[in-house]
């Protein structure tokens, strides 16, 4: 039968015995779920003959898989129950097949490659083997993917993942759309198609170009006028210092033959360093002491230091400020609302964020970090989520020397008050959309950064 329909198969009992008997049905096997006996019990006399009827109605999803499904039915007398009987049968289940093929995300950016995934679920009953390919017009693209052919069990789901590279590097102008399209191809059947846009980003901003033109325009238009005009460049200073020195230097003294003396022995010392010489050096000896103890005392200028400032200067709405630990570089500067932490486009990964807010009831945060564990090219997260209340520092990753690269982070305010919104800086990348997440519907948080292995977050910017 095919999953969504229903059979019936009638089951026929006789009492043997000498005594009148209620029998009592139950089904067993792998169809039993989808399996109803009417009517549930008989009662028969002796030397009489009942009907029960079995309707089998297995549905059509991935359970229901095809292929033959034995089954039973345990026959229990209820005067008797020690002589129970299990007649059996077999129910084959036609295949069918239903797949899905969904791109995540369907639209990547980049100015060398994007790394978009294709998910291929089964939704039919039958073990799943396809290949993927892609293709765009005008192949502008290059495709990597892995792996190409895949295998889905019934009721599964599998990621294959794939680089997209353009063959033409675009140095100057507006982003391009490049729109391409990956095919799941089974055998006998017309391909599935997905549908995705990668977006090229040119190497170098538009005004950079104008402005090397314009510049190298001036350079041309100088050197034209310089040869045309041919500056003569004449100095009379050689000649003037001869008469001033002519002028001013007195007669040689004449020719002695005296040897010359040796100096006095009681001749002027050296004049001693005046009082106002020597109270300048006292200062500077001071200052220098004062400043060494002043940044000593000073203390260190935290996420929460920054958010109580900026919320004694404006109490109107909630603010959230954060700092980056960069690897090679420490700790940056707090900054706030949407400013942007960490060094973009250096290539220097991201190991511990932190992070206060003021006026949301405190916030809560994850590091995903690198995993050199990973089977699936993905990070993991080390560590609980750790939070804080307002005006208190939250800090993610670690600061330690050989601490993992930071992929992302979690982020979310408390008490239902305020949402967060966050852009990270992906590696080799871009600058990733802004997201934010959306308290009461199910989307308590928000996350920041990829969640591929070899790569990692360079700078973020939040608001709250």
């Amino acid at each position: 039968m095919d999953p969504g329909d229903s059979t019936t198969v009638r089951l026929r009992l006789r009492n043997t015995g000498d005594v009148v008997d209620e029998y009592r049905f139950e089904t067993v096997g792998s169809l039993a779920p989808w399996t109803v006996v009417e009517p549930q019990s008989l009662r028969l006399y002796p030397g009489t003959t009942g009907t029960a009827e079995l309707t089998f109605s297995p549905p059509r999803t991935p359970d229901a898989t095809a292929g033959p499904h034995p089954y039973g039915v345990r026959i229990t007398p209820t005067e008797h129950p020690e002589a129970t009987s299990v007649p059996e049968g077999n129910l084959t289940v036609t295949p069918f097949t239903e797949v899905r093929a969904e791109l995540v995300p369907p639209t990547v950016k980049g100015r060398f490659r994007g790394r978009p995934r294709l998910a291929v679920d089964n939704l039919g009953n039958t073990k799943l083997t396809a290949s993927v390919s892609g293709s765009d017009n005008g192949d502008q693209l290059s495709y990597d993917i892995r792996p190409s052919n895949v295998q889905v069990e019934p009721g599964r789901a599998a990621f294959v993942k794939m680089t997209l590279k353009p063959r033409q590097i675009i140095w100057f102008g507006s982003q391009e759309d490049r729109p391409y399209t990956l095919a799941v191809r089974r055998s006998g059947v017309a391909p599935l198609e997905a549908a995705g846009t990668y977006v090229q980003r040119s190497l170098l901003p538009r005004w950079l170009g104008a402005f090397l033109s314009a510049l190298v325009a001036l350079a041309i238009a100088f050197v034209m006028i310089w040869i045309a005009y041919k500056p003569e460049v004449r100095t009379n200073a050689t000649e003037k210092v001869q008469q001033a020195g002519i002028a001013t230097l007195p007669p040689a003294p004449s020719p002695t033959s005296e040897a010359p003396k040796a100096p006095s022995a009681d001749g002027a010392a050296p004049p001693a360093a005046t009082e106002t010489q020597q109270a300048n050096e006292a200062g500077a000896g001071a200052g220098s002491d004062g400043a060494e103890k002043k940044e000593t005392d000073t203390q260190e200028r935290t996420a929460a230091t920054a958010v109580q400032q900026r919320a004694a200067k404006d109490p109107s709405g909630p603010h959230i400020c954060y700092r980056v630990y960069a690897t090679g570089q420490g700790w940056s500067d707090a900054v706030c609302d949407g400013e942007t932490a960490g060094t973009v486009g250096g290539g220097t990964p991201l190991k511990a964020v932190n992070i206060a807010v003021s006026g949301t009831h405190g916030t809560s945060s994850g590091a995903y970090v690198h995993d050199p564990a990973s089977t699936n090219g993905e990070g993991h997260f080390p560590d609980p989520w750790t939070n804080a209340a307002d005006g208190v520092d939250n800090y993610v990753g670690s600061t330690k020397k050989d601490a993992p690269n930071m992929l992302g982070f979690t982020i979310n305010v408390d008490g239902g008050k305020g949402a967060v919104c966050q852009s990270a800086y992906v590696h080799n990348d871009a600058w990733l959309a802004l997201a934010c997440d959306e308290p009461g519907t199910g989307y308590d948080f928000t996350y920041a950064g990829t969640h591929d292995n070899d790569s990692w977050i360079e700078a973020v910017r939040l608001t709250a």
